[in-house]
């Protein structure tokens, strides 16, 4: 048994840097949300934001699905002939993203039209178009409307974007499709300067996503945005660092959606010493942008579509995290789990039985969370070690089951049930292995997600 052992398995704490829930624009930026007429509706559907002082370091994480829309794709070959090589990251001069279609699977005519609107958003702002980046969701097959888009970005353009909180938080609403809640997080940062001093460094980030949405690097779009100082290359690992162990630990419904983009742009504008040169700098930045991904994915498993509560499953005692961050999402990811949350039963069977299906994540996202090229590829896709005998499994306060004493512990369903009625609920498992933690961020499984789903394009 771990020295450390729990016996009452109480909620593991963060370590992470404070959260608002707020939009606070960087040094550095300037944005606009506004509508374009994309959505039916006339809600908001178009948002614009720019580095004032040019193309900057930029980074992303990208979906696999084998679908990839046009955005995705083109904003992959922009990175790579920015960044003049094969990875996910380059420079950027800004990021424009349209609500109410993905421009996916829509052919070589949706390839056209997604650069159709680098080009105007390129000539708008004084750069070319391989330095512009792209978000678009909403329903998959449909063309975009470029003359209302192109429209959109020049009306915006003559006007003048704003570098207000405001603004950014603007931004954030027009990337809403079915979100009932905007999304928005923001760490401020003490970071030293060159001169010996410190400087206020703010990383923000603003996401939309309640459903299609499972772990596979990005699971939703998000731009995440900070006036620190880094190369696209440290801002690539820590960006890819933080989606491992978060927006790769949140399942709202167990697809994989062909949007899927996280963006993360550095413009130095604070004045901090670069995180390229300093490890407390770099710790700093990382732990920032971590904790900004996870409040975001956070918020996204609460809004998940038809959603009641936000489920949390925290993991310790595992042999090492990969293993831990495997049961953790093997949990809030199993529709039996996720409808008996919703139903307020303190089914701990289910949660045994999708722990025991646990599989360890792919390589490259073992790549991202610190494991060796070999070691991923050793571990990817592999069970994770779990014993019964040495499990134990509490939900919302409530031990339910102890494989060392015997297993069942005969708890008081009906003080679970009132514990379960929450905004949150936490599923607590030890696995009694070793020192391996991890979490992961679900929702119920509710009617009103069938619902919503099975008239989503009618």
């Amino acid at each position: 048994m771990p020295p450390d052992h729990d016996p009452i398995l109480a909620p593991v704490p963060n370590a992470l840097p404070p959260v608002e829930r707020v939009a606070r624009m960087p040094v550095g930026f300037a944005a606009v949300g506004t509508t374009a007429g994309i959505k039916a509706s006339g809600r908001p559907d178009f948002a614009l934001v720019v580095a004032t002082d040019g193309p900057i370091p930029a980074a992303a994480v990208f979906t696999p699905n084998r679908f990839a829309a046009a955005p995705v794709r083109l904003s992959r070959a922009n990175l790579q002939a920015t960044g003049g090589s094969a990875t996910t990251c380059g420079y950027a001069a800004a990021v424009i993203a349209t609500s109410g279609s993905a421009n996916a699977a829509t052919g070589p005519e949706g390839d056209a039209d997604q650069a159709a609107i680098g080009r105007a958003v390129a000539d708008a702002i004084g750069t070319t178009p391989d330095h512009v980046l792209h978000l678009s969701t909403g329903v998959i097959g449909t063309r975009l409307p470029v003359d209302k888009v192109a429209a959109t970005i020049k009306r915006v353009t003559d006007e003048g974007l704003e570098y207000t909180d405001l603004a950014l938080g603007q931004a954030a609403v027009s990337l809403r499709t079915t979100d009932s809640t905007t999304k928005m997080a923001s760490v401020t940062a003490k970071l030293p300067t060159p001169d010996g001093g410190t400087v206020a460094v703010a990383v923000t980030g603003i996401a939309k996503g309640v459903g299609m949405i499972h772990p596979r690097m990005a699971t939703m779009l998000s731009i995440v945005l900070t006036d620190a100082t880094a190369s696209p290359a440290l801002l690539r690992t820590l960006l890819r660092g933080a989606a491992a162990v978060t927006w790769d630990q949140l399942s709202v419904d167990g697809d994989t959606s062909t949007n899927d983009t996280v963006f993360a742009l550095a413009s130095g504008g604070a004045g901090a010493i670069s995180a390229d040169e300093d490890d407390r700098v770099r710790a700093a930045l990382g732990a920032a942008i971590e904790a900004v991904a996870r409040d975001l994915a956070r918020q996204q498993a609460r809004d998940g579509e038809g959603a009641t509560a936000l489920i949390t499953c925290q993991v310790t005692g595992a042999a090492d995290d990969a293993d831990a961050r495997a049961v953790a999402r093997a949990v809030i990811s199993s529709s039996l789990v996720k409808a008996a949350v919703h139903g307020k039963d303190a089914n701990w069977g289910r949660i045994a039985g999708a722990a025991g299906n646990a599989l360890v994540a792919e390589s490259a996202v073992l790549e991202a969370a610190g494991l060796s090229p070999g070691e991923a590829a050793a571990r990817a896709s592999q069970p994770a070690a779990v014993d019964p005998a040495r499990m134990r499994i509490a939900i919302a306060g409530h031990l339910a089951y102890d494989g060392a004493t015997g297993g069942p512990t005969g708890i008081d369903k009906a003080a679970a049930r009132d514990a379960m009625d929450a905004d949150e609920v936490l599923i607590r498992v030890d696995l009694g292995l070793g020192n391996g933690t991890g979490e992961a961020f679900g929702c119920p499984l509710t009617e009103a997600y069938v619902k919503e789903n099975s008239e989503y394009t009618t």
